[in-house]
């Protein structure tokens, strides 16, 4: 197992890693709309949140020598279902034709207020040096 860590994704809030590589598989931690810089959550609604998940998402991607291409599977949290169109736009925006299979729920809270979170599994090729 390696763990994967990158600065230009939020650091861990917590006792866990941004994402972990085992047996040829990325999975990341859920990624909520905190800037790295800043530690702070963007402002703005469901779209600014939803792109500044894909952002964080795409640093630990690349950080395992990943792209979104790679991903076999998403997990996304939202705070309400109201705003799934919204999110939706974005993450097929950032997916492109790409289509991983995907669950999406409903939650009764999320870390910092937060309106999304979300995680990907993916494949990984070779690692970075």
């Amino acid at each position: 197992m390696q763990t994967i860590a990158t600065p230009h994704a939020p650091a861990a809030i917590g006792p866990y890693a941004q994402g972990v590589v085992a047996n040829g598989m990325l999975f990341s931690a859920g990624q909520i709309a905190l800037d790295p810089a800043t530690m702070e959550v963007v402002s703005g609604g469901i779209t600014e949140q939803t792109e500044r998940v894909f952002r964080n998402l795409e640093a630990v991607l690349a950080a395992a020598g990943c792209t979104f291409h790679d991903v076999v599977k998403t997990t996304v949290f939202l705070q309400t279902m109201d705003e799934f169109a919204a999110m939706n736009s974005v993450y097929a925006a950032w997916m492109g034709d790409h289509r991983p299979a995907r669950s999406t729920v409903a939650v009764a809270g999320l870390p910092k207020g937060v309106r999304v979170e979300i995680e990907v599994i993916a494949l990984v090729g070779q690692l970075p040096a």
